[in-house]
């Protein structure tokens, strides 16, 4: 969950979209989800697995305030994009609702990737990330690997209903779009666990 927060909010900055306050978010919201994002860049997979031989570390403990702190201040103050829609939009199909919410998050960050038209760089270092933390990057990761176009349509539809946060991404997003960057998503993913 807290990897989509400067991504969503850069979003919101760019589109002039309002926060939770009904507002523009301020300057210290987009400078908190940017630093979220560099500490879990630079912390996270060492947290990880601080967490999974339940030893506590500064990168853990650093990785715990960028989660809790950092990215509640971030979306609450900077607003939500893509990734929730599209955390919203697949809970319309029953297999995704064994994943939890910041797993779906994370595949809607990387789909955004591709829909907001990111640099190869970003997103090679987004997807190295999930990667190394364990994040899912594929259909397959989140009980999809058979998935079906009309299922991903209906992802599409749901992430697109009038008064989801996709409306906040700085161009108009439709159905269609939203099912390539998932492709897009999933595809890269793939590659990415052959290399």
């Amino acid at each position: 969950d807290a990897l989509a927060t400067h991504f969503e909010a850069e979003s919101c900055r760019q589109k002039f979209a309002k926060n939770f306050t009904g507002h523009h978010g301020p300057v210290t919201a987009f400078a908190l989800a940017r630093l979220c994002y560099d500490i879990l860049l630079a912390d996270g997979p060492a947290a990880a697995l601080a967490a999974r031989e339940q030893v506590v570390t500064p990168a853990l403990e650093h990785v715990i305030e960028a989660n809790t702190l950092l990215s509640g201040l971030g979306f609450e103050s900077g607003g939500l994009a893509a990734a929730h829609s599209i955390h919203n939009g697949l809970t319309a199909l029953p297999a995704t609702r064994a994943y939890y919410h910041g797993e779906k998050v994370a595949f809607g960050t990387l789909a955004s990737l591709f829909l907001t038209g990111q640099p190869q760089s970003l997103i090679a270092t987004v997807y190295g990330f999930c990667a190394a933390v364990g994040l899912p990057a594929t259909f397959a990761a989140l009980g999809l690997a058979s998935v079906s176009d009309d299922d991903l349509h209906r992802v599409a539809a749901k992430t697109c209903r009038p008064g989801e946060f996709i409306a906040n991404e700085p161009t108009p997003v439709t159905p269609a779009m939203v099912v390539q960057a998932m492709k897009m998503a999933d595809a890269y993913g793939r590659q990415r666990q052959k290399n």
